[in-house]
């Protein structure tokens, strides 16, 4: 019981980290961290509609997470070369610079690949300023729910 309750805390900590790391499905990796709890408790520790409500929340984020800077920016004028642009810059930044590298990559990828399809340079940074505000936005979705679950692991843990 105790080693799944620190397996359980483990993952709700990768959790965390996941909301900035795109490689690391932060949400999902914190609900199911909870799950862990508690079955680990004899399913004792939260409510059905506790567990559903989370299991939505993790969902809602998750589909979320892709829609808004898609969202931010098609708002701000970005292209596909553009889009494809921030997700490149996103890969490098995380790999050199992490973890402002996914958001300062992401930007300056976008910025980029406006340029590259021979976007003028204050059209190419209003665009790249809209991903960065997406992906701003959407991480902080992540990490809002991600440190919802935490707190209530924590909560239960004892």
């Amino acid at each position: 019981m105790v080693l799944l309750i620190v397996l359980g805390l483990l993952i709700s900590l990768l959790g965390l980290a996941g909301c900035i790391l795109p490689v690391i499905p932060g949400p999902p990796l914190s609900f199911i961290a909870l799950l862990i709890l508690h079955l680990a408790k004899d399913g004792g520790v939260f409510s059905t509609s506790f567990i559903i409500l989370m299991a939505a929340l993790t969902v809602a984020v998750t589909l979320l997470d892709y829609i808004v800077p898609a969202a931010g920016a098609k708002k701000y004028g970005a292209s596909r070369t553009g889009v494809w642009g921030s997700v490149l810059g996103m890969v490098i930044g995380i790999l050199f610079f992490p973890p402002w590298g996914v958001f300062f990559g992401a930007l300056f990828g976008a910025v980029l690949g406006e340029l590259i399809t021979g976007k003028e340079t204050a059209t190419a940074l209003r665009a790249g300023w809209g991903v960065f505000v997406g992906n701003l936005f959407g991480v902080g979705l992540k990490l809002a729910a991600s440190a919802v679950m935490l707190f209530f692991y924590i909560k239960e843990m004892f």
